[in-house]
């Protein structure tokens, strides 16, 4: 008889990389998120983060927290549907929508659920679901809840995504789904060709903006107001967990949309909503990149310093765009491990990407920038970064002998 936890039992990859000493994952912050942390008692240049205005420690977004608390407790015990609707989600819903200039707009309790619960509600078997191969998984899981076909095309492949448009029964729903900013890779979607493409072939475009909101744009509207396409896009999609400075997600689009998947999503449905304190940070956020609207053209200036500097030590990027993501080329997943734990001994924290995040061969530590961060900071984890990718060797016998160091 078969017995359900064999694979957990026979998994051994965690204990290998622990035995080893170059396990990557779950190390502790002992201070909040910032350009310098302290994690596990050691000073490291957080250069792993997300946190892009860098109002993650901003006061007033605290403030606003502690006073949400104090007035609504610290959740909402229901869903939207039934108890779980606050003023205040009324009133960030109301602001998000006003912003992104949207007739709606719609929270979730995380930005994963925000693109399960709207996917899975907008399309049904009949449909058809476009997605860029390197899209974020919650797209992947969004498709796969709605039961509508899944039809994959190459990365930024806008000859392929048209073939495949051809091929595609014209009496089918369409919708082209892609990230704004790609996490792992950092590209920017090709959104005009997509835009176009979709009004040829009847589809509709939703974006995922997790790591464009807040960073592209003249406002920070994202990936679309960068293009000038603010209008052409159907829905977009974004996470408080990076720009925001909290936790959830939002989608905006037109009211009956909106509306209709507010009444048949079941991620939606049947959550409890979006915590009092989540939500009055969040709100804070956008109040603060409305107010500062420079904080979008402080982070891609930085990041193009870093890049900067990352080329003039030659360093092997892994692509040539202007956004906050600098993935820089590893190659195989025993060498990114070494690495990844040499630049966090070191002080620098970086995050580690390997398969499936990555193709084999082509494994990366992917470092991102925050608004706050400063050049001599940037200086001083570029220098650290040349210096370990310089000791490190590609070949894995001596790969293996370095590892004493760690045990």
């Amino acid at each position: 008889m078969a017995d359900l936890f064999k694979k957990a039992y026979e998994f051994k990859d965690v204990d290998n990389a622990v035995n080893l000493g170059i396990y990557p994952y779950f190390h502790a912050l002992e201070s909040k998120q910032d350009i310098v942390v302290k994690m596990e008692g050691k000073r490291r240049v957080m250069i792993g983060s997300n946190n892009y205005l860098g109002l993650t420690g901003d006061k007033r977004v605290i403030d606003a927290t502690v006073k949400a608390v104090k007035k609504y407790g610290t959740g909402v015990s229901g869903s939207r549907f039934l108890n779980g609707t606050l003023t205040l989600h009324l009133e960030l819903e109301k602001e998000l929508a006003e912003f992104m200039e949207k007739e709606a707009a719609l929270t979730f309790p995380s930005g994963f659920q925000s693109t399960l619960a709207i996917i899975s509600a907008i399309a049904g078997r009949d449909d058809i679901i476009f997605s860029d191969r390197e899209n974020h998984a919650c797209i992947y899981d969004g498709i796969r809840l709605s039961f509508a076909s899944s039809v994959r095309y190459n990365h930024n492949d806008m000859k392929h995504l048209e073939q495949l448009l051809q091929e595609a029964d014209p009496k089918a729903g369409k919708l082209i789904v892609t990230d704004g900013i790609f996490s792992m890779s950092g590209d920017i979607a090709k959104l005009p060709e997509i835009v176009a493409l979709a009004k040829k072939y009847g589809a509709r475009v939703m974006v995922d903006d997790a790591h464009s909101f807040g960073v592209l744009g003249a406002k920070g509207r994202g990936t679309a107001e960068y293009f000038g396409l603010h209008q052409e896009v159907d829905m977009i999609m974004s996470t408080f967990s990076k720009s925001l400075a909290s936790i959830g997600g939002f989608m905006v689009g037109k009211k009956e949309v909106v509306n209709y998947i507010k009444h048949k999503s079941r991620p939606f449905i049947f959550s409890a909503a979006l915590t009092p304190a989540s939500t009055a940070s969040a709100l804070a956020a956008l109040r603060i990149l409305k107010k500062e609207p420079q904080r979008p053209k402080a982070l891609l200036d930085i990041a193009a310093y870093a890049r900067k500097k990352m080329l003039e030590k030659k360093l092997p990027l892994a692509n040539d765009t202007i956004t906050p993501i600098i993935p820089i080329y590893t190659y195989t997943m025993m060498r990114t491990f070494v690495i990844a734990k040499l630049l966090y001994k070191h002080g620098v924290y970086v995050n580690p990407v390997i398969p499936p995040a990555a193709p084999e061969g082509q494994c990366l530590i992917r470092t991102s920038y925050t608004a706050t961060h400063t050049k001599p900071l940037i200086d001083e984890a570029v220098a650290i970064i040349d210096e370990v990718l310089k000791k490190v060797p590609m070949d894995e016998k001596a790969l293996m002998s370095m590892l004493h160091e760690f045990q």
